[in-house]
């Protein structure tokens, strides 16, 4: 059985596939300073839980963008899986995806598993909207090339600063304000917040379409993406798994 583990800056997401389907997926919060030994017990508990035999997991592969949890993470599947990981950025895990950008060194893992997996469900060019720490939007080629794209600040990154500058400005919960015109300091504050990232959002999309030649289906994915499901004028289809089945994809190449 298949770990996959995809480590954000906010949270980290752990899956486990069977060769056929997904049996189960948790999500954690990112925490650099947690061991191997503790990611095992916690991992065992919830396998227990879910009624899966945690010496079934004979496989993993890990993205990762936080540099200081990769050795946790490396031991985890050494020590308890009895396993050497697929690590996404390795020179030995082929992508199988073209980067077509002036420094592809520099492209974070997570974007490129998050290309493959749009790619391997959806047709056509694409933008991936991946919206967590940070929201990135990605463009990838009909023929799951990756093209570019742009990075911004996260709607909750952007929140928490607004509020850690300001001494008078409480912390808010994200929500669609009644009104565009806020009638006291927390309805203008989901204001700016939510309608300005949501325009945020539909603009920088629209800019990207402009630019590029084809037509473009647009893929909103991350951790906070639901917040704009119903709201976006601009994303087409909602898919909360691209990143994990990114992963499965990658592993399935490889381990041919």
């Amino acid at each position: 059985m298949l770990l996959a583990i995809d480590v954000g800056n906010t949270n980290t997401v752990f899956g486990l596939h069977d060769g056929e389907s997904w049996v189960a997926q948790w999500r954690s919060a990112t925490d650099s300073t947690k061991t191997a030994d503790d990611y095992a017990v916690w991992l065992t508990q919830l396998c227990r839980m879910d009624g899966i035999p945690f010496g079934d997991l004979d496989a993993c592969i890990i993205s990762s963008v936080v540099p200081q949890a990769r050795f946790n993470f490396r031991n985890l599947a050494r020590r308890y899986l009895d396993i050497e990981p697929m690590f996404i950025g390795e020179s030995s895990v082929e992508l199988g995806v073209p980067i077509r950008i002036s420094r592809p060194e520099q492209v974070g893992a997570d974007r490129l598993v998050n290309a493959v997996g749009a790619h391997a469900q959806h047709e056509g060019a694409l933008i991936v909207v991946d919206s967590g720490t940070a929201t990135t939007f990605d463009i990838v080629g009909a023929d799951g090339g990756f093209e570019g794209g742009i990075i911004s600040p996260g709607i909750n990154l952007s929140m928490r600063a607004l509020h850690d500058a300001a001494a008078s400005l409480p912390r808010i919960a994200i929500q669609r304000p009644p009104q565009v015109i806020g009638q006291d300091t927390v309805s203008a504050m989901q204001s700016g917040i939510f309608l300005g990232y949501l325009d945020l959002i539909d603009g920088l999309i629209r800019r990207i379409k402009a630019e590029y030649t084809e037509p473009m289906t647009v893929i909103g994915t991350g951790g906070v993406a639901s917040l704009f499901e119903g709201e976006s004028e601009e994303i087409d289809i909602y898919d909360p798994d691209v990143t994990i089945r990114g992963l499965l994809e990658i592993y399935r190449r490889n381990k041919k």
